[in-house]
């Protein structure tokens, strides 16, 4: 995909990765970038276009497609990472993740689906599609789930012609992670292997070698960490 020109909407783009993709986008020559975040005066990125979007509310999320009929890019990053594990953690915590990380998702790809003809969608992923945490079980479901969406509606838009790019990496110093003293990823340059993955066509982007070593494992024994 050609990302000069282009028009995209980037979801929890007032921060961390979100704000990155924001950012680069503009510096690559994106006609217009529509940001979107729960909370729009948090948004403080200069030539944006600054929506309200919770993908948690339906209403909402038909509110930003009508509000943005122009989008030829969709990038889904908005997420949530509540530290719960799945045998004795709280449920409602549970539906939290799996609404947000994977039903908001679908929710947007619902929605924008139709205006991408031709265009493009990238979903933000995790190592933790392809591996469990103790402590993070909750967050992996969710991903392994959105990993498999994303699959799921490349072959579904294939046909109108958007290409469906998953973006898969390891721990990325983002206010997310900011409780875990592990090494972490420059933000920066998650968002730059992704946009430049776009624009090479490419159906997935592995961020980093942890993230290419777990998928790598997967055909030899069942991974945790």
């Amino acid at each position: 995909m050609n990302l000069e020109g282009s028009t995209a909407l980037i979801t929890g783009a007032n921060r961390g990765i979100g704000r990155h993709f924001a950012q680069q986008l503009l510096e690559r020559g994106a006609a217009k970038v529509y940001a979107t975040a729960r909370d729009p005066r948090t948004i403080d990125i200069d030539g944006v276009v600054a929506l309200a979007l919770d993908v948690t509310d339906p209403a909402q999320v038909a509110a930003a497609a009508q509000a943005a009929p122009d989008v030829s890019l969709l990038i889904n990053n908005a997420g949530v990472s509540t530290g719960t594990d799945l045998v004795t953690g709280d449920l409602d915590r549970i539906r939290l993740e799996l609404d947000t990380n994977l039903y908001g998702t679908l929710a947007m790809v619902r929605a924008f689906a139709p205006q991408l003809a031709g265009g493009a969608i990238l979903n933000v992923l995790s190592r933790l599609s392809w591996l469990s945490f103790q402590g993070a079980n909750a967050y992996a479901v969710s991903k392994a789930a959105a990993w498999s969406l994303t699959n799921g509606i490349r072959l579904e838009l294939a046909e109108q012609g958007t290409l469906v790019t998953g973006v898969l990496l390891s721990s990325t110093d983002t206010d997310m992670m900011a409780g875990w003293d592990i090494p972490k990823n420059d933000p920066a340059d998650v968002v730059r292997a992704a946009l430049d993955g776009l624009e090479a066509g490419e159906l997935e982007v592995i961020a980093d070698a942890e993230t290419a070593a777990a998928k790598a494992a997967l055909s030899r024994y069942p991974l945790s960490v």
